[in-house]
């Protein structure tokens, strides 16, 4: 993964954060470093952390069809909220709210970049 995307994803995740702060009164995210550390833990957990659960428990995810991937996205955003300043939410429904949401935006920015910017390849040749 190049930095540009990385700090892209950074860039997306902030932004979810922001969206869920705006949606929902259990979540107080207050300060530009809240949000940076936030999304820094949340993008952090969700490619370290999230795949490795998600391996362990995949007896369980099938057994419930699914419904604990859901936990294990919870426990991400939980991570985030517990690690970064100024950041808290407050109540289960909440949590799967800013879960809904953070994959809303993500799916809705990765597709805006992908149909606006592509997926260029610097050898690509035209026909």
């Amino acid at each position: 993964m190049t930095v540009a995307r990385l700090a892209v994803a950074w860039a997306i995740n902030a932004l979810a954060l922001w969206v869920a702060n705006g949606l929902f009164g259990g979540v107080r995210i207050h300060g530009a470093a809240a949000y940076l550390v936030g999304a820094a833990v949340l993008g952090l957990a969700n490619a370290v952390l999230k795949p490795v659960l998600a391996i362990l428990t995949l007896p369980l995810i099938l057994v419930t069809f699914g419904l604990f991937y859901l936990a294990i996205n919870i426990a991400m955003v939980a991570l985030a909220a517990g690690i970064a300043p100024n950041f808290t939410v407050r109540g289960f429904w909440t949590y799967v709210g800013v879960v809904v949401v953070v994959w809303l935006v993500n799916w809705a920015v990765h597709a805006f970049l992908e149909r606006t910017v592509g997926r260029r390849t610097p050898f690509a040749s035209s026909a």
